[in-house]
């Protein structure tokens, strides 16, 4: 004869656990090792019961303290023949009714009948739009195929004229009851799917279904300065809810197209442009393009490559406020890669002069001086 093991060891608790530590350890194996999760298994199904027989002693006070004093003979006939204190037409589930009902959505209470409201499922809708249409906002329409109940039978599935009958398999509970042993466990009714009813005359438009897929116009609103990626969400324009549930919502994706003219770098736009080496020299003004009118620009004298001028303001508007990114002008100088005889003349005559420079003479003398001092040495 296989002796008992201990109840404590059982749930994986020492003895001065605390009775919140036993339920916690109990619910995490009748989870594991329930039969619904673990059909066929019935290793799972003993380790099931086993638990259940450990929680049903160590869980009421007296119990547990004639167990500790006794062990399992202070406890009757415990487990040899069922769990101690339950008749055998008892339902287990209404003894651990707090913990099944937590996982398994039914227990010893009251049970509901008929279906439970479902909420609607979400929908995606991706919407490209352009960059400029990104910057300054635009409201489009948009269509997206939808179920709606349908006008024919209201929604309900069955023909005008008639109504679903409730489904006597379930007596319109949605579940059945099957019995495993001395547990009895509730499954979904195979003949109403859960429904609680049953259509014997389904309507012609929609089959049965209560809704029809229909093509639904709606109108988006994008908001100026959205970045590629962001997701809007229009309440409640999802798909409908089932058994009065509410319905899903709709998610609309931005894609924003690239720009041939900006690069944007969160709300700031980069705009790259060249001028010669005379103008970065000499100094110019520019027009620069911005998301509204071109402006002027001023290219100061002695510009250099890689330069970046800001306007402040011309960027992009940061959503929900007035203010707005910056343009950022990155400058590039270009070198000619072939001068005439009269551009190598005159390029020649600025290096000239470069190396006249008062003060080029005097870094020239210093160097002779240094060198006529090596010599010496």
């Amino acid at each position: 004869m296989t002796s008992k093991r201990d109840y404590y060891e059982v749930l994986g608790v020492s003895r001065e656990a605390s009775e919140d530590e036993i339920k916690r350890a109990y619910r995490k194996l009748a989870f594991e090792n329930h039969p619904d999760r673990n059909p066929d298994d019935a290793e799972a199904e003993n380790r099931f019961k086993e638990a259940a027989e450990a929680y049903e002693v160590l869980r009421d006070s007296q119990k547990r303290q004639r167990y500790d004093q006794f062990g399992h003979a202070g406890v009757g006939n415990g487990g040899s023949g069922g769990f101690g204190g339950f008749n055998s037409n008892e339902d287990i589930f209404s003894a651990f009714g707090d913990i099944f009902s937590e996982f398994f959505g039914f227990g010893g209470g009251a049970r509901s009948h008929g279906p439970r409201p479902r909420a609607g499922m979400d929908l995606r809708y991706n919407l490209t739009i352009t960059f400029r249409e990104a910057a300054k906002g635009v409201e489009q329409t948009i269509t997206i195929p939808r179920d709606e109940p349908c006008e024919e039978c209201d929604g309900s599935g069955a023909a005008p004229g008639t109504s679903p009958e409730t489904c006597k398999h379930c007596g319109g509970a949605g579940q059945i009851h099957q019995s495993q042993g001395f547990f009895r466990i509730a499954v979904t009714c195979p003949v109403c799917r859960g429904e609680g009813v049953v259509i014997t005359d389904p309507c012609p438009k929609c089959r049965g279904r209560g809704t029809n897929a229909v093509m639904r116009d709606l109108s988006v609103r994008i908001p100026a300065g959205v970045d590629d990626g962001s997701r809007l969400r229009l309440r409640g324009e999802g798909e409908p809810g089932e058994h009065g549930g509410p319905p899903g919502d709709l998610y609309v994706v931005i894609h924003v197209e690239e720009d041939k003219t900006f690069e944007r770098q969160g709300q700031d736009l980069v705009y790259a442009t060249s001028v010669s080496m005379v103008d970065a020299a000499l100094g110019k003004k520019i027009e620069v393009p911005t998301l509204d009118e071109p402006v002027t620009m001023e290219i100061p004298r002695g510009t250099q490559s890689g330069e970046v001028f800001k306007l402040k303001g011309k960027g992009l508007p940061y959503l929900g406020s007035e203010h707005k990114g910056d343009l950022l002008v990155e400058v590039t100088v270009k070198t000619p890669s072939r001068l005439s005889k009269k551009q190598e003349e005159l390029l020649r005559g600025f290096k000239k002069l470069e190396k006249n420079k008062p003060m080029n003479k005097v870094k020239n003398f210093f160097k002779k001086e240094d060198k006529a001092v090596g010599d010496e040495e």
